[in-house]
This record gives structure tokens, C-alpha cells and sequence, in this order.
């Protein structure tokens, strides 16, 4: 099987094709998947038309196996595979659209997601891609020593405790999300982290999930967090992702932030998600 890379030009991303993953993959094949993956940061792979939600949840095996996704029900069916779902009519605010690294207030978070392309609509619903592995390498050195001592205290309350953005007075969105008071919980991260796979250093996460930084008043922390966020979402390191009928994507929750857009109002837009597990090694 014979794989082709197109760069997209921007700060990561690549779209590849000549695979059929709706069928049998083999190991050199996933091989090759994965080290495109790692290399690229966010894979988009175009023309997937035979590809169902059994080929999704094998695709993901493939990758490393299912992570942990605590705030998402699953669609009917299914153990593994939540809907990013929005409908035509929904007038909420739109989900996901601040950037993050996805439930990096887990012990061990996903190394990746993976979005299939259920329900396209013709315009607008961009996915933009932050490149954190460049965000890092362009601080200056004293900078960047600084920041490595530091560690992120992370948490999913400001969204999905009872009282968070995705709680209980959050109304009428069709995503079946499930807020709890787990949400509470905190995490430690560094907030400088050295990709497992790869042994490239990468700033990890952002304000929203990092709530604060071990050792440091809550104004000091926020003031930082707050600058280097501005930091790393500047336009040299981001890529934006523009959607295609039939098309999966899968992206590295260790070398990238994501955020949602919007621009579709009064069209459906559905993509099936997996998350895929911690490298294990």
C-alpha cells in the first residue's frame, strides 16, 4: 500500500491518502499511520466514504487503544463513541470553542482523538489546530527555563461541574454530555512536558483546564497562564482545518491544542469521536 503525504502548508497538519481504513489494516501500514501522525501533529484522511462506526473504533485500536472520555455519554450502541453534534435549530453557545488539550485533567489524559465526518454542512465548522511542540521551540531560552520548572494544576470544573460552562444551566444542546461533581477534582501536569513518542518538549495545555500553578498566588498564575496563552495560539504556530464529507481526523492531544469554530448556523453538523489512550510505552 502505497501512502500519500500532502504538508498543508501551515504551522502542522497533513491530509493522506491512498488508505482505505474502513478495511484490515496491516501492522506496516499503522506503522507508517502512526509515524506520519507524530510527525504532522493533526492527519486528515479524505475520501473515507466506507467508513462506519465499527471502522472508527478499530482505526482507534489500531492507534493505541480507547482512552477515557469521563463527561461524554456514548451514542446508543456503543461504549467508545460520543457525537459532536449540533443541530440545525441550536441556538446554545457553540461547544468547544476555547482552546485545550482534550481532558488533560485526567491522570493519564488521551495521547489523541479521532473525528469521523458524519454530517458536513457546506459552510464554516473549521477545527483550528495550535502547534505546541513550535510554541515552545520559539520562546527564548531563558523563557523556556523558567516555564519548565513550573507545574500546571489542571481541572474540568470551570466546564463540566454542575456550575460549570456545561452544567446545569446549560440548556438545550443536543450533545449528550454528562457534568458532575468529579469535575471538582485537580490534577498536576508539567506545564512544560516531553512528548512520549517523540522526546520533543511541548507547552501542554491552557487556561480552561489549567486552573492555577503549584506555588503561585492565584492572580500571578492567571496573569502568566494568561500571556503565554495569547502565546500560544499566535498565528505562526496554528492551523486551520476545513472539513470534508467522508473524512476522518485524528490529532496529537500531546503536541497540539484545538478549538471549534462556528459559521453554519441553520445547518446540522455531526462527527463521530473516539479518544485514543496514553502512549503506554
Amino acid at each position: 500500500m502505497c501512502l500519500h503525504v500532502e504538508l498543508s502548508g501551515q504551522a502542522c497538519g497533513a491530509r493522506v491518502s491512498g488508505v482505505d481504513l474502513s478495511a484490515p489494516l496491516g501492522a506496516e501500514t499503522i506503522a507508517e499511520i502512526r509515524e506520519i501522525w507524530l510527525r504532522h501533529r493533526v492527519v486528515a484522511f479524505p475520501g473515507q466514504s466506507g467508513m462506519d462506526d465499527d471502522a472508527l473504533e478499530r482505526f482507534t485500536l489500531h492507534m493505541g487503544g480507547f482512552g477515557e472520555d469521563p463527561f461524554f455519554a456514548p451514542i446508543d450502541g456503543r461504549q467508545n463513541i460520543a457525537a459532536i453534534l449540533r443541530e440545525a435549530d441550536e441556538t446554545t453557545p457553540l461547544f468547544a470553542e476555547n482552546w485545550h488539550s482534550d481532558w488533560s485533567f485526567l491522570e493519564q489524559p488521551p495521547a489523541g482523538t479521532c473525528l469521523l465526518a458524519i454530517e458536513i454542512p457546506p459552510t464554516g465548522g473549521d477545527t483550528l489546530f495550535a502547534d505546541q511542540v513550535a510554541a515552545f521551540a520559539a520562546l527564548p531560552g531563558d523563557r523556556k527555563q523558567h516555564l519548565r520548572t513550573l507545574t500546571a494544576i489542571h481541572s474540568a470544573r470551570l466546564a463540566y461541574a454542575p456550575d460549570g460552562t456545561y452544567g446545569e444551566k446549560d440548556e438545550g444542546r443536543s450533545m449528550a454530555i454528562r457534568p458532575g461533581e468529579t469535575a471538582r477534582a485537580t490534577q498536576l501536569h508539567p506545564l512544560v512536558h516531553r512528548h512520549p513518542e517523540t522526546g520533543e518538549e511541548a507547552l501542554y495545555s491552557t487556561l480552561g483546564y489549567i486552573v492555577g500553578i503549584e506555588g503561585m498566588a492565584e492572580g500571578d498564575a492567571f496573569a502568566l497562564l494568561s500571556e503565554l496563552a495569547a502565546w500560544q495560539s499566535r498565528d505562526e504556530f496554528v492551523y486551520r482545518h476545513r472539513w470534508e464529507p467522508d473524512m476522518l481526523v485524528m490529532w496529537d492531544n500531546r503536541a497540539v491544542l484545538h478549538k471549534a469554530t462556528g459559521g453554519y448556523e441553520g445547518h446540522r453538523r455531526e462527527l463521530h469521536r473516539t479518544t485514543i489512550a496514553a502512549f503506554a510505552g
